[in-house]
């Protein structure tokens, strides 16, 4: 199977797997900072930075358009944001002492202007709305089954509803996106041009 399609299982995948060890951590009633913290965390990540060449590679489905540029570009943009507000979450568990610390210290950081709309309330939520737009595309196109948008749509609302849905939530999008695992992967590679030494 082609990178390209072991991505599109890979990102899906990666949000199920944080949902899981998130309800596992969350288990002994003690949930971050700790191993737990930083494993569920790290897992989510992965799964984002996975994404990127998996929103890539559905987007090659479509015909170029300004549309199809417009929306691969608000969902990485979307996506970029998602990582940064992993990536403090990392940061904030591996500095504190414990679950009130590391409180403070995502307080601390949403505080700065512009935080909580760059990385939490607004610009990440473009992954979601993109994704979702990318998959009623490739619908249209016959690319995917016409079930697939409003299953990501689910897939995307459960956390929202309680994180403990993450899982869950992760499963509905990868069967969303599961259809277009035989074009993506019968895509050619992108080649990185030759290199010409005058």
């Amino acid at each position: 199977m082609k990178r390209a399609a072991i991505c599109v299982i890979a990102g899906p995948v990666g949000i199920a797997a944080y949902g899981l060890v998130r309800l596992w951590g969350k288990s002994d009633e003690v949930y971050g900072p700790g191993f737990d913290w930083q494993a569920a965390h790290l897992l989510g990540l992965a799964g984002m930075v996975f994404f990127v060449p998996a929103v890539l590679a559905l987007s090659r489905l479509l015909p170029r358009s300004p549309w199809r540029s417009g929306v691969v570009a608000l969902t990485l943009i979307g996506l970029a944001a998602t990582m940064v507000q992993f990536g403090a979450d990392i940061v904030e568990g591996l500095l504190a002492a414990d679950r009130a610390e590391m409180s403070a210290l995502s307080a601390d950081f949403k505080d700065i202007p512009g935080v909580e709309v760059a990385f939490y309330d607004v610009v990440p939520q473009l992954f979601f709305l993109g994704l979702v737009v990318l998959a009623g595309m490739l619908a249209a196109k016959r690319r995917l089954p016409w079930w697939s948008a409003p299953l990501l749509l689910v897939g995307i609302v459960l956390p929202v509803v309680t994180l403990d849905l993450l899982p869950i939530g992760g499963l509905c999008m990868l069967v969303a996106l599961a259809p277009a695992l035989p074009a993506v992967a019968q895509q050619s590679e992108p080649t990185t041009p030759p290199i010409i030494v005058h």
